[in-house]
């Protein structure tokens, strides 16, 4: 005789078997395990003081590695701590020195699970910032590479029995893929079920007269056909209802899953058992055509998820799975197509046109336009010449180039960009929060109606008990009041996100429709902080314009200042050669330049009382040449308006929000440009604290305040504002407070957020409204009777699937 299993593992609650058992002392309790693996994560979990897990969490009964009984990282994982591996799959911050990687989660399965992993990670030396989320199974993590490395986070996450990998964005379309496919095979075999059934029920349905023993051969065929929808199809469902149901107790709220599985559950008992005795109604034809009709509804929902994952995730998802290297350039032009994960940091590729970049680098050889429209935004192709940086996932369409990789996996833009949209994945706006909690409840109140309503028909009627009781169950269910807030901001985020506005927190779009004021920066916000010659006075007879250019661009060649790069490119345009200067160029900071009889610089520093032009032209300033006999010439720069600014103002006008223009330029300078462009509330000579008090109390008036800004001086601005947006190409400190980010270098972006927000709000009415009318004319129905079960799942699923479609509209921004 085999011997049973006498003890149950403490960790994995697996039976153990007497040869196979292992004691240990944790917490002064003597514990059972069935491993030495099991006993290592439990000893690790204990260590760290995190044994409250074991009272909430809901694991698995697989056996871990006996390796983990020690410290020391496993030879599997040490190659992830190579330089090329690394780089590949983490991303440097520039500011802190800091590596952030994010890796792909497996085996958790409940709230539990997350806790402990969070946990743990937390406690391990190095780790900065811990992010995970249970949907996607994602888990961000910042660390120091001075205290811990890559390969230990995996093994520290496998010693307390779970599994994870770096994750790449290119390796989302393959799970997208499985997800879709498996969803489809599960509809398909329910439809089958469903043809099949309804088809066997027909004779009933018409009246027809057969016999007896037909009828019961047809019963237990339909019987036959539906068990297959109940296990595999409608498996899923069952899954997550008990998932809800076991931790309840914990999280008090149950899932809109628990009265569909409840429903499917007494539907199929309630029809096996009337098949047995003979008498009463089946239900198989509900039950099949019920689960046909959620699952087509989920599949359409899963399709409308997928896509308004955004146009990150989509360019993650066209990153090509080969390449072409050149393994001996420039010695020669020979390729070799390789997997583009054997690629590393270094090597040289060639892409042809019409292909994707399969990773980030330099352009080397044969400049060409690149397609770059989902990473920024713009429509128009990119001219790439050789040195321009260039990035994966952007489409190569003139000519076949050669560049050099310079980050690969994580460290690429698109995969920056997608670990963005992760981190809003992880905040909640508060409409979905409120949508979930009130769907919760009234899941509860479903399950009270229902049960209510069949022990009344059990008193009058108790040939219809049962009918209502699956009815109610499943007309009523709050699939169509919990997907009427997430599917809405769910698509619009996707479309806000292909037009090159970044969502880093949830709660923007909502915050846009509430925006009572918009508070904006001027130098590189209104202004692209570029400055361009406006004007030339010549104040000297024998000097000609030309002349004046010619000296000013000798001085400035070499000068990185905003101001010499104006005069620089003005030179170029007019095919001006600079003069030959016979000393070097002494550059005075915060003055000027000198070299030998010449002077160009500030006004005050050549002895001027003030700028000998009207400085209330809002320029970007001004500087003046001179030499030992005086003045020559005076140089005037405006600052260039942003691109779509003209629209971002017409459409917060539109909206009657009110205007700010807070900036640390001049007073005049600042006041010059609010006119210029309509803004009648205005500040200038603002410091960091200014910016910071100016917003503070505009919300001491009640005001909601949005915010556009770059820089590090509007990092402050961007932090106490209600809804902030940096302008990309600002700062790292001024994107990191901020709530959403625009890579587009046009505002004309924020102009149709700004439109899609409204429509966004409109949308979750019309869904919230639909939901809530169907509930109010379906309930009551149901619960007198008046709705087959059928004809509820119907109804039902046709109502999930309006919100749906409905909130799909906002995938055209």
């Amino acid at each position: 005789m085999s011997s049973s299993p006498s003890f149950t593992c403490y960790h994995c609650s697996s039976g153990i078997l007497p040869n196979e058992l292992i004691e240990a002392e944790l917490a002064g309790v003597q514990r059972q395990f069935c491993c030495a693996g099991c006993m290592a994560i439990a000893q690790t979990i204990h260590g760290e003081g995190l044994e409250v897990f074991y009272t909430r969490r809901a694991q698995s009964g697989e056996k871990p590695a006996a390796y983990l009984t020690g410290n020391e990282v496993p030879e599997n994982l040490k190659p992830y701590d190579d330089p090329s591996l690394c780089s590949r799959f983490t991303r440097l911050d520039d500011n802190t020195g800091d590596l952030q990687t994010t890796l792909r989660l497996e085996k958790i399965r409940c709230a539990a699970c997350v806790w402990l992993c969070e946990q743990h990670l937390r406690r391990i030396s190095g780790v900065k910032e811990v992010q995970i989320n249970y949907v996607t199974q994602k888990v961000i993590v910042r660390f120091s590479p001075e205290k811990t490395s890559l390969a230990r986070l995996l093994f520290e996450i496998e010693r307390i029995g779970y599994e994870a990998w770096p994750f790449e964005p290119s390796l989302s379309a393959e799970r997208s893929k499985k997800e879709r496919r498996q969803l489809l095979t599960r509809l398909g075999v329910a439809m089958l079920g469903m043809m099949q059934v309804m088809m066997y029920a027909w004779p009933s349905y018409v009246g027809a007269d057969i016999t007896p023993e037909f009828e019961v051969l047809l019963g237990w065929t339909s019987w036959a056909l539906t068990v297959p929808v109940m296990v595999y199809s409608a498996g899923p469902i069952f899954q997550a209802a008990w998932r809800s149901v076991r931790t309840f107790q914990k999280t008090h709220l149950l899932g809109m899953d628990v009265p569909i599985a409840l429903a499917l559950f007494l539907a199929f008992t309630a029809g096996t058992i009337n098949l047995i005795k003979g008498s009463g109604q089946s239900y198989f034809d509900s039950i099949t055509m019920f689960v046909a009709f959620i699952l087509a509804a989920r599949y359409v929902e899963l399709l409308a998820r997928q896509d308004a994952q955004g146009g990150a995730e989509a360019l993650a998802k066209q990153l090509p799975a080969t390449c072409e290297r050149l393994s001996n350039y420039p010695e020669s032009r020979a390729t070799s197509v390789v997997p583009v994960v054997n690629c590393v940091t270094g090597d040289y590729l060639r892409v042809s046109p019409g292909e994707v970049l399969p990773a980030d680098g330099v352009l080397l050889e044969n400049p060409s336009s690149l397609d770059e429209s989902l990473l920024t935004g713009e429509s128009k192709p990119v001219e790439k010449q050789v040195g321009d940086r260039v990035y994966a996932g952007t489409h190569n369409i003139l000519n076949p180039l050669i560049m050099r990789i310079d980050a690969i996996g994580q460290s690429t833009r698109i995969a920056g960009i997608a670990s963005l949209l992760d981190q809003a994945l992880l905040a909640k706006p508060v409409m979905v929060s409120l949508a979930e909690k009130w769907t919760a409840y009234f899941v509860g109140f479903l399950l009270l109606s229902a049960f209510v309503s069949a022990a009344i028909w059990l008193y009058f009627d108790p040939s219809q008990a049962w009918t209502v009781l699956v009815s109610v169950l499943v007309a009523s269910c709050p699939c169509a009041l919990s997907l009427a807030v997430p599917t809405a901001l769910a698509a619009a985020q996707g479309a806000v996100t292909k037009l090159g506005l970044l969502i880093v927190r949830g709660h923007v779009l909502e915050g846009l429709s509430k925006a009572s004021d918009l508070v904006l920066d001027k130098t590189g916000t209104l202004t692209m902080g570029q400055p361009e010659l406006k004007k030339i006075a010549l104040l000297r007879s024998g000097f000609s314009r030309q002349d004046a250019l010619a000296i000013a661009a000798a001085l400035e060649v070499g000068q990185k200042h905003p101001l010499a790069l104006s005069i620089l490119r003005a030179v170029e345009l007019e095919n001006i050669i600079p003069v030959a200067l016979s000393e070097p160029v002494n550059n005075l900071l915060g003055k000027g330049l000198s070299s030998g009889p010449y002077r160009l610089g500030s006004a005050h520093w050549l002895g001027l009382q003030q700028n000998l032009m009207d400085s209330a032209e809002g320029q970007y300033g001004q500087v003046h040449l001179a030499d030992e006999q005086g003045l020559i010439a005076s140089f005037v720069f405006l600052d260039t308006p942003r691109p779509g600014l003209e629209k971002l103002l017409q459409a917060v006008k539109r909206k009657h929000i009110r205007l700010h223009l807070v900036s640390g330029d001049n007073a005049q300078t600042v006041a010059w440009w609010a006119k210029e462009v309509g803004i009648e509330h205005y500040r200038g000579a603002c410091t960091p604290e200014d910016k910071f008090d100016y917003i503070e109390q505009l919300q001491k008036e009640g005001c909601f305040v949005w915010a556009i800004g770059d820089g590090v001086n509007d990092a402050p601005l961007l932090a106490r504002a209600d809804v902030s947006i940096a302008v990309g190409a600002g700062a790292p400190l001024a994107a990191a407070g901020a709530d959403a980010i625009l890579i587009s270098s046009s505002l004309e972006p924020l102009a149709n957020a700004v439109a899609l927000a409204d429509k966004t709000q409109a949308i979750i009415k019309q869904n919230l409204l639909w939901a809530l009318v169907y509930n109010v004319l379906v309930i009551p129905a149901a619960m007198l009777g008046l709705v087959n079960p059928w004809v509820a799942g119907i109804g039902m699923s046709l109502s999930s699937l309006a919100v749906t479609l409905n909130a799909w509209r906002l995938r055209k921004a």
